[in-house]
């Protein structure tokens, strides 16, 4: 039997076949570029890595971190938008130009977050039938002709329909870039890659707020013309830059184009051809896309060739697996985990900054920007430390520290509101504790809910099912992003102090959540998650038996007994 594990990032085999049997050393292959092949002293398990881990394996790895980077604009699309409507709805020659009412302003915020949905769902489909790069060009171009829309809008109906076009490209980005840095990524550095899109977020969140703040100034409607409008430019960017990306090898093995996967794989190994057909590292990584690639045929009946089309029925038969008995809960971890994350409160003080900082005691356009404006700032540098440590903490202790964290900051802002609301003038101290709950409930949510809200549905699902699983959860995010944008602006002008209670309840629902369904999947394969009870379901022991004859059938495990009898002395470790 062969069973596949994500442990400390690298591969992880239990072999039980010829040769294997009497080894009782650890056994280590060295490769070249720096790369080794390990059989552990138990002889059952081996892991295979092309550089080290974390930080340094990141610029080991440099191509495929500057790929991912790159792709990464995806997020800070994302993130831009967040960071820079704060600034624009407040800003004086948008309210002298459209007065608008507390729903209208909601509907202008979360009319994104509905187009987003769309593209999110939609890029799920087409980049399995195009390609990622071409799927992440025309997203740009949506993109692009949305936030022309905006820049230039000369009524609400314009600004709205760019904000829902814009949407569109921006929802679709979030699933096609952290799919496609998934698919490019080597095994030991792919979590602290996923991670970089949380980072690309922050990032553009940061930018799109300050961009705002120093433009507010600007006489005209240039004031919020040139942050709407600059938002444009990564787009561009990316555009240009999808002619150099490399293809998914992953997607090209799916189709399969052998050749061409293997010389894309080679490329963001920093193999040339001749030595990526001799490097048995590249031959196991590009096994392993075969095999994944055959377990998706197999379980959805569908061909493997270069020639497979797109089929209604199928995508509607796969997406309804998710509900499914042996999938439903892992379904439920994906969809909650983006519910609660959206309704931690975050995007509530990056869209409505200024007017939540308003409401908790400080006067002044000034102060209540700046103070806004810190969110973004302090969730940047918060997320830093996840990047390299998410796998030694683990999942379950971040989302529940934070959750407590994140409980107590929304009570204590409930409190000061309840008790000082009424007279802040007198109480300015007060104030400003208020907005350092503000600070802490950013820094919890940066290094808890923020991050493992894009790590955790792509380690739940079983293998078949992994790429809706995402898609679906994504899917989570927007809606609930769009129901957030809505009512906030409804719920502070009813009750500031209600506002905040609500997101008590919902963080501290979430720590309940967290405590009693979320699994701990930091360096656990889906497999080990079945044989520990931790779902209902058998899927993942169903495929492990499916997968070990695939292994077999494809070779790799008779590649990886050829790499032990070529084992010297030398490579013999006790």
């Amino acid at each position: 039997m062969v069973q596949r594990n994500a442990r400390e990032q690298g591969f992880y085999y239990e072999l039980n076949a010829p040769g294997f049997e009497n080894i009782t050393t650890m056994v280590v292959h060295h490769t070249t570029h720096g790369g080794q092949i390990t059989v552990q002293p138990d002889g059952l398990s081996y892991t295979y890595t092309y550089g080290p881990k974390g930080l340094a394996g990141l610029a080991h790895n440099r191509y495929a971190l500057l790929c991912a980077v790159f792709a990464s604009i995806g997020g800070l699309s994302f993130g831009y938008d967040q960071g820079v409507i704060a600034n624009v709805l407040v800003m004086k020659d948008f309210i002298t130009r459209w007065p608008i009412t507390p729903i209208e302003e909601g509907f202008m915020t979360a009319i994104l977050e509905l187009g987003a949905l769309i593209g999110a769902l939609c890029a799920g489909i087409f980049a399995d039938s195009y390609s990622r790069r071409f799927s992440i060009f025309i997203s740009c171009i949506i993109f692009c002709i949305g936030s022309t829309f905006q820049c230039g809008a000369q009524s609400l109906l314009q600004l709205f329909i760019g904000r829902a076009i814009g949407g569109v490209g921006v929802g679709a980005l979030s699933t096609l870039s952290p799919l496609y840095m998934a698919e490019i990524s080597p095994p030991e550095v792919r979590g602290s890659l996923m991670a970089l899109e949380q980072l690309a977020i922050v990032s553009g969140v940061v930018l799109g707020f300050w961009l705002g703040y120093f433009t507010r100034h600007i006489p005209g409607s240039v004031s919020w013309r040139i942050p709407l409008g600059i938002q444009i430019i990564p787009a561009v960017i990316l555009i240009l830059g999808c002619a150099f990306l490399p293809a998914s090898p992953r997607l090209l093995v799916l189709q399969g184009k052998y050749d061409e996967a293997i010389t894309s794989l080679a490329r963001l190994r920093l193999r040339t051809i001749d030595e990526a057909r001799n490097d048995p590292l590249i031959q196991i990584e590009f096994l392993e896309m075969r095999v994944e690639s055959t377990m998706i045929h197999r379980t959805f009946g569908t061909a493997e060739s270069p020639k497979s089309k797109f089929s209604f029925a199928d995508e509607w038969n796969s997406w309804k697996r998710l509900l499914e008995r042996n999938n439903r809960d892992r379904t439920m971890v994906g969809v909650l985990m983006a519910f609660f994350q959206q309704w931690s409160g975050i995007n509530a003080l990056l869209y409505y900054g200024p007017i939540l900082v308003k409401n908790i005691g400080l006067s002044g356009g000034k102060v209540t920007l700046l103070v806004s404006g810190g969110i973004g700032i302090v969730q940047f540098f918060a997320v830093l430390p996840v990047i390299a440590y998410i796998d030694r903490w683990g999942r379950r202790p971040l989302l529940r520290g934070g959750s407590i964290v994140m409980t107590l900051s929304h009570f204590s802002i409930f409190l000061l509101i309840t008790l000082f609301a009424s007279n802040w003038a007198s109480h300015p101290t007060a104030a400003w504790i208020s907005v350092g709950f503000v600070y802490l409930f950013t820094a919890a949510y940066g290094m808890s809910f923020g991050p493992v809200a894009w790590v955790l549905p792509s380690e739940v699902f079983s293998l078949s099912m992994r790429s809706k699983g995402v898609a679906l959860s994504t899917a989570s995010v927007w809606v609930n992003n769009f129901l957030i944008g809505l009512i906030t602006p409804v719920i502070l002008e009813w009750s500031a102090a209600g506002t905040f209670l609500l997101f008590t309840t919902s963080s501290f629902l979430a720590y309940v959540w967290v405590t009693y369904t979320v699994p701990e999947t930091a360096n656990m394969s889906l497999e080990e998650i079945d044989q520990d009870g931790m779902f209902r379901s058998s899927v993942g022991r169903e495929e492990v038996i499916m997968k070990a004859q695939i292994e077999e059938d494809l070779g790799l495990r008779e590649l990886i007994s050829l790499q032990l009898a070529t084992e010297s002395p030398g490579n013999l470790q006790h």
